[in-house]
């Protein structure tokens, strides 16, 4: 093809480095820089992405039903039969939950207590793989609690709380009588790597939940856990359509927490645009040198226009030379960004501190889907900076252009 030959005639370096190579040089390497650092920092979000979502998904529900107050036991039972006809759940507890008040001495705090019951799926209940002291017993009057709110209260495994609920404090209001508390066992004590899962959430039997919050034989909600998270949303689609909106709320794990999702989604735009700028600037250095080339290459457009060739191929070639150095810039880019990432898994040379961190390096995880979203981001913006010079260079006036040669 004659106008990639020429393209790559023009845009090969010369023996004496011209003002206009000095350019090309400098988009190229403006262009690499942005597409690695797009490579790397992405890279770095979706790594600390997967950390909190795996930290999240394996204590959270990966779909949660949260029933409201008209949700009688024959509507509960006829969700929960629904529920156990959907392909990919791979177990489901009901629970109760509200806020309660734990004493012991003179320090208290309040906490989210949670009634599970396990007897429906009693291997799959979350928090017993977290347990570091003592045993996931909950059995009736026994709880298991944070190890940061283990800390605060100053209680460990086999000591004995008082707690009293939102119920109770109302009941003695009304009664004008001091507050009726239950002492409960703690039989163990758990750490997710969440502070605030471990500062603020205590666990118990379904039954124990009941008694302290004085409601027999109801539920707040039911928790699911699916055999693969990502598809919770087909899952809460399916539900939705199964047992209605009436009595229930379905959330997935995403929905529990949308706003921080939502904040580490804004960062990541925030960084994939501020480091577009780079690649924006380099594009501009394109425009710039093109511009020049065809100021410069006017008498050899004309001789190439008298000799026939057609408008056409004169914005192709143009067009191939600002190409070229963005699609070189870009392989550079990537290259440069993968090997970056690769040494990182591979060799940590980004540690991070255990003791701060529950991490011992640097996160990175590569998407296929950005790779492939940065270099056509990239090389459309050295299309976009390519295209003016080259549609100059193509209207140029072929007696204007060679006759005083």
């Amino acid at each position: 093809m004659i106008e990639l030959f020429i393209a790559r005639k023009y845009s090969r370096a010369k023996h004496k480095l011209s003002f206009i190579g000095l350019l090309s040089i400098i988009s190229t390497l403006g262009i690499t820089i942005g597409v690695a650092a797009l490579v790397i920092v992405l890279s770095v979000f979706n790594g600390f992405g997967s950390i909190v979502t795996k930290i999240l998904v394996s204590f959270d529900p990966h779909v949660k039903v949260i029933l409201v107050d008209k949700a009688t036991p024959a509507k509960i039972a006829e969700i929960q039969n629904a529920i156990k006809t959907i392909p990919g759940i791979e177990s489901y507890n009901p629970i109760l939950e509200g806020k309660t008040l734990f004493i012991n001495n003179k320090t208290y705090d309040v906490v989210n207590f949670k009634g599970i019951d396990i007897s429906t799926s009693p291997t799959s209940w979350n928090v017993s793989s977290k347990i570091i002291s003592g045993k996931s017993d909950l059995s009736q009057n026994k709880i298991v609690i944070g190890l940061a709110l283990a800390l605060k209260l100053g209680i460990r495994a086999g000591d004995t709380i008082a707690v009293t609920s939102a119920y109770n404090i109302e009941k003695t209001i009304t009664s004008l009588t001091l507050p009726q508390t239950r002492k409960l066992i703690v039989s163990g004590l758990f750490e997710s790597n969440n502070r605030d899962y471990d500062a603020g959430f205590a666990f118990s039997s379904l039954e124990t939940a009941q008694q302290l919050f004085g409601i027999n034989q109801k539920i707040s909600g039911i928790e699911i856990r699916l055999q693969d998270f990502q598809v919770s949303e087909k899952i809460k689609t399916i539900l939705e359509s199964k047992i209605g909106k009436d009595v229930t709320a379905i959330q997935t794990w995403y929905d529990l927490h949308k706003q921080l999702y939502n904040v580490m989604l804004i960062e990541r735009w925030a960084a994939y645009i501020i480091l577009c700028l780079i690649i924006a600037v380099a594009t501009f250095n394109i425009f710039a040198s093109l511009t020049m080339t065809v100021i410069e290459k006017k008498r050899d457009i004309g001789i190439l226009r008298s000799l026939g060739v057609k408008q056409e191929s004169i914005h192709k070639i143009f067009m191939f030379s600002g190409l070229m150095i963005g699609i070189a810039g870009t392989v550079a880019g990537l290259a440069i960004g993968l090997l970056v990432c690769y040494l990182q898994v591979q060799y940590k040379f980004y540690p991070l501190d255990p003791m701060k961190y529950i991490i011992d390096a640097l996160p990175i995880q590569v998407r296929f889907s950005d790779v492939l979203v940065i270099s056509l981001m990239a090389i459309f913006l050295s299309f976009v900076a390519a295209y003016f010079p080259a549609k100059r260079a193509a209207k140029t006036i072929i007696i204007d252009s060679i006759k005083y040669e």
